[in-house]
């Protein structure tokens, strides 16, 4: 028999039972698509991470306070399990003293940070709750990957003379001022008139965060308006460049325990966030999470590869004195074999091309914030699987078919 013959043989056994094998094809269908769709998610949920993590650039250090017994961050900040010594807050003064090129040859910038908390922007009867409200220097926007979309940065000068300059995110800009261009007018946070210069390209979103939800103003005008002279709230450090990062890391440890006299045995009451680093944790602790939630969807693909099987076991029976006749007239058992391998591979080629379908419509959507991104390995692999399933477990009803001994295949009933 020719293998078209064959197939076509397969093709009428399988029309026969239409209900039965578009059931078996379902469980088919529900595996692939669910290994796709949760690979998809996975990779989507990595690369939001890894986005925002980028926002602060490869070659970015985050110094924070750190109090309570427990240190943290990188190199010499980390908890040493000696005796405490007496905390300290972070000031301007730690920001002058690592900005020193002779101290930190390493490092490019030094941006000090303060935030405003539950700040509300006003402008001609439109009001806004900012997210955060900034008050840093002008090196915070290279350093933090803020770029301005319209108008400008505010400058040095701005914030020698605490100028109450201002460049705000998208959100803002929309939300208090629609269509109309922000930059040259005035809107008031907390009842305190700043300027608006600048509009920052827009980020976009990660997860329930909006990243254009964001106000920038000089350090010393948020100080003297908003927050007051206190400690910062965190030091953005910039090293010269991606290599030179753990470099910058060390000569910023070093200089903070000094300052702090933090001792070799103490615990740092600061702690330090290399942003490569922790792209690098995350980016290996989502992948692992992946692999573990694909490895959970296969599951449903061996369940379907079964329900092949014992359908197959069942049409093998039904059809044994159909299997007896073409034996007896001359049917090779290659033939026999080959047309219920065929069957068997077609259910599972059909789930899999369904579930493909079913997967690619499901990462149109967001789930949770999360925009999947479809991973071409794993529609080959999903696909690969399933018609391996269909040759793995339909060998054997085909296998048994092909033995079957005409003359007990006639008798049978």
């Amino acid at each position: 028999m020719s293998p078209f013959e064959i197939l076509r043989f397969a093709l009428r056994g399988l029309a026969a039972n239409k209900l039965r094998s578009f059931l078996t094809t379902l469980g088919i269908l529900i595996g692939v698509a669910a290994v796709i769709l949760l690979v998809a998610f996975g990779e989507g949920a990595s690369q939001g991470v890894q986005q925002s993590i980028q926002r602060l650039g490869a070659n970015t250090l985050t110094i924070s306070a750190s109090f309570g017994g427990g240190g943290g961050g990188g190199g010499g900040a980390r908890q040493q399990g000696g005796p405490r010594t007496q905390a300290r807050q972070l000031t301007l003064e730690d920001a002058r003293a690592l900005a020193d090129p002779a101290e930190a040859p390493s490092v490019k910038s030094v941006s000090p940070v303060v935030a405003a908390e539950a700040a509300v922007a006003v402008h001609d009867g439109a009001s806004h709750a900012l997210s955060q409200l900034i008050g840093t220097h002008p090196s915070y926007f290279e350093a933090v990957n803020k770029p301005v979309e319209a108008g400008a940065y505010f400058v040095n000068d701005d914030v020698l003379a605490a100028r109450k300059v201002m460049v705000i995110g998208r959100t803002v800009a929309e939300a208090l001022f629609g269509a109309v261009d922000p930059v040259g007018r005035q809107i008031s946070v907390s009842g305190v008139p700043f300027t608006v210069v600048g509009v920052l390209k827009e980020s976009g979103s990660s997860g329930m965060q909006d990243a254009d939800d964001i106000a920038i103003a000089p350090l010393p005008a948020v100080q003297q308006s908003l927050t007051g002279f206190g400690p910062l709230g965190s030091i953005i450090v910039q090293a010269t460049g991606a290599d030179t990062t753990e470099t910058a890391q060390a000569e910023v440890t070093a200089l903070l325990n000094q300052r702090h006299g933090i001792t070799p045995t103490g615990t740092a009451d600061y702690r330090i966030l290399n942003q490569a680093a922790l792209q690098e944790t995350v980016s290996s602790t989502i992948g692992t999470f992946t692999a573990l939630l694909g490895a959970v969807a296969a599951i449903s693909l061996l369940v379907g590869g079964i329900g092949i099987t014992n359908i197959m076991l069942v049409t093998v029976t039904e059809r044994t004195r159909e299997i007896g006749i073409r034996k007896a007239i001359g049917a090779p058992r290659s033939a026999i074999l080959g047309q219920f391998l065929v069957e068997s591979t077609v259910l599972s080629l059909v789930g899999g091309l369904a579930g493909l379908l079913v997967a690619f419509v499901g990462t149109r959507f967001t789930v949770a914030g999360i925009d999947p991104v479809l991973v071409p390995s794993s529609i080959v692999l999903a696909l690969g699987v399933s018609v391996g399933i269909g040759l793995f477990f339909g060998s054997y009803p085909a296998n048994r078919a092909a033995k079957l001994r005409p003359i007990q295949a006639l008798r049978h009933e």
